[in-house]
């Protein structure tokens, strides 16, 4: 393979079909935009504009669509080897509604099933996995079989080689039991060493919601990073000797989808820069922040000198809390 990759996502990809019409409800949208999608290789995006190496596995119907996101990877720089057809399932599509400043709405289109929880174990290139610098993985890989035990073989493998990153990535739709979320989650938890979600996704995780003890509680299941999205409140994040809270960036919100995925990537770009912390959240929440004022999601993943620029002292933009 040669040099390992800088970044390695596992999870959801897929076409969004965003309208281009904001404040619209969708019935009454005449025109969309066709984006690659998927948290995973929203990630894996954000991840190669900020100039890092990175590679998607996943799984996509043998249809047009499937043939756009191969297409669409390459684009971004994306290695794309890990992707693979299911022919009896079609490329997943997600339609959304625009609202800003904060209201998103969500329609997914995955059934019968995913191609994307069609990962299998057997087919798993596990060498590449355990030598990435940064591997990937999400919420949404353990949610049904094969995909589940394919995750969770990939972690045992990797045995905490490297930065290990948990997207908490909870999505009660894609759960025929919630229930029994938890414990899948609690599975993955001693396997990883950074743990990132939002308050819905951690209270899924460990149980509370309150961002400091829920960052406690990720910490005592085996993590060395904890990182709580709290929305206007900033970001949280903790280690065992560390805690910073980073502000939100003011920007005007166009389409707040695909701002955690910006976020993702850009995490992932000062762990490997090996950053201090506060300015690998500060950095993060810029690349979020980006993203929130754009419409589209990886299209709109940010270059550095963009995020640099968002927080040098005098940006140019207009004010409004993302």
């Amino acid at each position: 393979m040669g040099s390992p990759f800088d970044v390695i996502t596992m999870g959801r990809i897929g076409v969004d079909i965003y309208p281009l019409q904001t404040g619209v409800p969708l019935p009454q949208v005449e025109t969309f935009g066709k984006y690659l999608g998927g948290t995973a290789t929203n990630v894996a995006v954000a991840a190669a504009r900020l100039g890092h190496r990175s590679a998607v596995i996943s799984r996509t119907g043998a249809d047009p669509f499937g043939e756009y996101v191969h297409q669409a990877l390459r684009d971004f720089d994306v290695d794309d080897r890990w992707v693979t057809a299911v022919e009896q399932y079609p490329t997943p599509v997600t339609f959304c509604e625009v609202f800003p400043p904060d209201d998103f709405p969500l329609y997914f289109y995955r059934q019968p099933k995913a191609p994307d929880l069609e990962i299998h174990t057997d087919e798993l290139d596990l060498d590449a996995i355990a030598e990435a610098r940064v591997f990937w993985m999400t919420g949404t890989g353990l949610a049904e079989e094969p995909s589940r035990s394919a995750t969770l073989a990939a972690l045992r493998h990797r045995a905490k080689r490297g930065m290990t990153v948990f997207d908490l990535d909870w999505r009660p739709m894609f759960w025929p039991d919630h229930d029994e979320a938890r414990s899948w989650y609690q599975q993955a938890l001693p396997h990883v060493t950074v743990a990132v979600g939002n308050l819905d996704e951690v209270e899924r995780a460990v149980g509370v919601r309150e961002p400091r003890e829920a960052a406690a509680r990720l910490l005592d299941a085996g993590v060395e990073l904890a990182v709580v999205k709290q929305g206007p409140d900033g970001v949280l994040a903790r280690t065992r000797d560390t805690e910073v809270v980073a502000p939100p960036v003011p920007v005007e919100v166009v389409n707040g989808l695909g701002a955690g995925d910006a976020f993702g990537g850009a995490l992932c770009h000062g762990l490997l820069e090996g950053w201090e912390l506060e300015r690998t959240m500060r950095f993060a929440n810029a690349a979020g922040a980006l993203v929130a004022s754009r419409l589209a999601c990886s299209s709109a993943m940010p270059h550095e000198h963009e995020v640099e620029a968002l927080l040098s002292p005098n940006p140019d933009r207009s004010a409004r809390s993302a």
